[in-house]
């Protein structure tokens, strides 16, 4: 069941500036997975905090300290990219192609639901997401995420920047930053990540088809931009059964 990639970026039904701090788990560079809907940013700019059920507020967490990262910021005119194709395994078997930058070294998890292309100095990734079942809309598949994502410890300062949906409703995307907490417990302060995330339908149903994830410094905004957008613009997803 082959579908085609199309341009996702198109015109925005929406795409406001909304700020947020979310209370809630993140590690790494990127956040999450989702499924199903829903959920609407808030415009509140102060960390969400749940009582205890007594009234009492919660502690509120030291928040991250993000420290700039040296690294000369990626260069959107200096990406070079190939079409590269993988297969992702979960409720189907998904062969995926899409076009990323072609010196960037692919992995996949145990099970293969994923592949992500991480650059020379492993401080930027880009992530594609198929194997899933085609149920839902890209806006509700963004909904979900921003629900997870309030399960983000206080501690990494998740700011939602901008949610963007098309005027045809055939893809959603999510940017946010956020301020990671190292996966072995070091307390030394870690760099701001630079987070978008698409959600994109390929086929007639309109539902979301593939999750890309574009990941890296602050510096590099306007290349992990270019990443996610010519990655969203030739991806391709063709199902079998497992």
């Amino acid at each position: 069941m082959p579908v085609a990639g199309r341009r996702a970026g198109a015109v925005l039904l929406s795409a406001g500036l909304v700020v947020i701090t979310l209370a809630g788990g993140a590690g790494g560079y990127g956040i999450g997975h989702l499924t199903q809907p829903k959920a609407q940013p808030s415009g509140s700019a102060a960390p969400l905090h749940v009582d205890g059920g007594d009234g009492t507020p919660t502690p509120v967490e030291p928040v991250n300290t993000a420290v700039p990262d040296p690294t000369p910021a990626l260069r959107r005119s200096e990406l070079r990219y190939k079409e590269r194709e993988f297969v992702a395994e979960q409720a189907v078997r998904s062969r995926v192609t899409a076009e990323v930058p072609k010196n960037w070294r692919m992995t996949q998890p145990d099970p293969p639901k994923e592949a992500r292309y991480t650059d020379p100095t492993a401080r930027r990734y880009v992530r594609i997401e198929a194997g899933f079942t085609i149920e839902r809309p890209p806006q509700a598949s963004m909904e979900q995420r921003i629900l997870m994502l309030a399960n983000t410890p206080s501690r990494e300062d998740l700011r939602i920047l901008n949610t963007q949906v098309t005027e045809d409703g055939r893809s959603a995307t999510l940017t946010y930053t956020f301020i990671p907490t190292r996966a072995d417990g070091d307390p030394r302060p870690q760099a701001l990540r630079y987070v978008v995330v698409r959600w994109v339908a390929l086929d007639d149903s309109g539902d979301c088809a593939v999750e890309i994830s574009s990941t890296g410094l602050i510096q590099d905004k306007d290349a992990i931009w270019a990443v996610l957008e010519r990655a969203s613009d030739t991806v391709t997803r063709s199902d079998s059964e497992l």
